[in-house]
This record gives C-alpha cells, sequence and structure tokens, in this order.
C-alpha cells in the first residue's frame, strides 16, 4: 500500500475552510473550526480527505497535532498524486 507524508501548515478559525496551495515543500490550509479540542484536526482529515477523494481513514495526523505545524500521512495515493489532486482542488475554491 502506497503512504506519503506531507508537511502542513494550518490556521484555525478561519472565514472557510480551503487549501491555499503549496508554500516550497508545506502545504497551506484554512480551516473554520476552532483550535480547541481536535476540532481544527478533525477539520483538516475532513478537508483533506475532500480534497484528495479518499475516506478519512486514510489520512492521519502523526505529529504535531497540538500546534499548527502537521506532518500528514495519507495512504493509498503517491506524492505525485497528492501534488495533483491537492493542486486541481486549489484552482477549483481560489
Amino acid at each position: 500500500m502506497q503512504r506519503v507524508r506531507i508537511q502542513v501548515r494550518v490556521q484555525p478559525g478561519s472565514s472557510r475552510s480551503q487549501v491555499v496551495g503549496w508554500d516550497g515543500e508545506v502545504l497551506r490550509v484554512r480551516v473554520q473550526a476552532p483550535p480547541v479540542e481536535g476540532r481544527a484536526n478533525e477539520a483538516l482529515v475532513e478537508l483533506l480527505a475532500g480534497a484528495l477523494r479518499l475516506p478519512k481513514r486514510d489520512i492521519f495526523i502523526e505529529r504535531g497535532a497540538g500546534g499548527r505545524q502537521k506532518l500528514v500521512a495519507i495512504i493509498g495515493l503517491n506524492a505525485a498524486q497528492v501534488r495533483d489532486r491537492l493542486a486541481r482542488d486549489s484552482a477549483a475554491s481560489g
């Protein structure tokens, strides 16, 4: 099974949830949910699952659950597929 890890920088409490795009090797994401009781993490997983067209169970926050900088593991796609799908999603929401 393919597995890729990406660095994600999350901005919680935004006016809307969206994949902003890549800043070098870091994916920038905004979520509406506040950083309280894991709600921003749940919103991040839900947003990435939708953008990547994967079930939420295939996306894990491996490191950084308590901060804005996170290491996210994605099962079922390779790095090129992740970049392609996220680029399409950020273009569509932009």
